[in-house]
């Protein structure tokens, strides 16, 4: 949100009606312990030609949902806010999240490793220290915890709509969102009615193969990267041709990764993993992350790099705003993704994994790490069934996004049908961000229908 928006924010603030459903902890067990799902409602401001309410999917798992009615509805852009012209828009967080009943694991998983080049001895500490947290947090509220799935909370969110008094719910999803509402339509056909998902999630929930496919994705994407780069060598220096940028960023990633590098005005070292951080990167980002890597190839002195700590001085902080509404509750996107994580790799196997990613990923396998995430996690496997209806649903898939891959759209047609919008871009959850794919979301919502695709956001000239 810019300081320009601050107005308009404060006055669809007083808009905005709040409020908790008191929902079954087990929804197996309706008359055993309850939980407080927080729930909010932007009322369609045209009453007298409503459609009906549309509920905002968040992202995660464990994304804050409480603030999207107007976040990701009326404040992004002028086509957006047209959205709630003819329906009420309904934002959430899910349990476990924010003012929803929430509990904190006493540790969180993972920390950062150690600079450099990833060994087997300290593949092997990370992954016993993995193990230890999880079985620690999965053991410290196993009741609350091993409540936290996607079902549940699409149950919940059929509780919301019958407390609004909601015959159908119509539904915008983003990222986990779009499997949320995968599996709400799933569970509720009768109930679900227009449905827009976008950065589509795959129809299945294994770690591992998330992984492998969104490595794979993110090389790719480094390919159109490394051809932009290459028609500006004369700004960058890092090659002439594709090839040579390719070449050049993995050699940094190696350089880095044999000898990493403290600046005073970083938390952490700059090693390989940093480096293809940067090299995976979307198009938004290209011209500051081409700055970034030209500033590495060069570096001297105890101070970073000005672009280097722009991009990489961010995200190592991750310091939330004193008194702000809770964004992301790790707690429940670690018990959210390892209670539907039917992987849980072994050592050995998630070190052979690792290397085989960095050895057909020179320039971006390096930031993805050892993919143990929920190794050891002590909660039993429980997924979703997903089933075919007749209603209304757009699968937005983005052509060259690695988080959300792209095949993952086609995928979750073949298992559940509905119609794929195509957006040429590779910037996650962009859609109702560019103007000319938001007018088509808002058309799809007032009549059903929607066009083929849309261009996305665009490459920096």
């Amino acid at each position: 949100m810019t300081q320009e928006q601050v107005p308009a924010f404060r006055t669809l603030m007083k808009r905005l009606e709040c409020g908790t459903v008191s929902v079954p902890l087990d929804h197996r067990d309706p008359g055993g312990r309850k939980i407080d799902f927080a729930v909010t409602r932007l009322a369609a401001t045209d009453k007298a030609h409503r459609l009906g309410a549309t509920a905002v999917l968040p992202g995660g798992p464990g994304n804050s949902g409480y603030l999207d009615p107007i976040l990701r509805a009326a404040l992004r852009n002028e086509e957006m806010a047209k959205l709630n012209e003819r329906y009420d828009i309904i934002g959430f967080d899910p349990r476990g999240v924010g003012y929803s009943t929430k509990v904190a694991c006493p540790t969180l998983p993972g920390g950062p490793q150690e600079p450099g080049a990833l060994t087997k001895e300290a593949a092997r500490k990370i992954y016993d220290g993995q193990v230890a947290a999880n079985q620690k947090c999965g053991g410290s509220d196993a009741a609350f915890l091993g409540q936290l799935t996607t079902g549940n909370v699409a149950k919940d969110l059929d509780l919301v709509r019958a407390a609004l008094g909601e015959r159908k719910l119509n539904l915008l999803g983003f990222s986990w969102g779009t499997y949320l509402g995968m599996v709400y339509r799933s569970l509720f056909p009768e109930h679900t009615g227009r449905a827009f998902l976008d950065s589509v999630a795959p129809p299945w929930t294994r770690f591992d193969e998330h992984v492998k496919d969104s490595a794979e994705a993110a090389e790719r994407d480094f390919g159109r990267m490394a051809a932009w780069l290459a028609r500006r060598d004369e700004t960058y220096g890092l090659g002439a041709t594709a090839r040579q940028v390719r070449e050049q960023v993995a050699q940094l990633v190696r350089d880095y990764d044999k000898s990493p590098k403290t600046y005073t005005d970083l938390p952490r070292p700059i090693d390989g993993s940093a480096v293809a951080d940067l090299a995976k990167r979307n198009s938004t980002e290209w011209v500051l992350a081409g700055k970034a890597l030209a500033e590495l190839r060069t570096a001297t002195g105890t101070n970073a790099p000005p672009t280097v700590k722009e991009l990489l001085g961010a995200s190592m902080m991750g310091t939330p705003v004193p008194g702000a509404p809770e964004m992301l509750n790790m707690t429940m996107n670690w018990a959210v993704a390892c209670n539907e994580d039917s992987s849980r790799a072994g050592f050995d196997t998630a070190w052979r994994t690792y290397q085989e990613l960095v050895k057909r990923h020179p320039a971006t396998g390096r930031s993805w790490g050892l993919g143990v995430m929920c190794a050891g996690w002590p909660l039993p496997v429980q997924q979703a069934t997903l089933k075919r209806s007749g209603g209304s649903l757009v699968l937005a898939g983005h052509l060259y996004e690695f988080m959300s891959v792209y095949d993952w759209t086609l995928q979750t047609r073949r298992a559940i049908g509905g119609t794929v919008y195509t957006v040429a871009d590779d910037v996650h959850v962009s859609t109702t961000r560019v103007p000319e794919c938001a007018a088509d979301v808002v058309r799809y919502f007032e009549t059903g229908r929607i066009d083929r695709g849309c261009e996305g956001s665009a490459i920096p000239s």
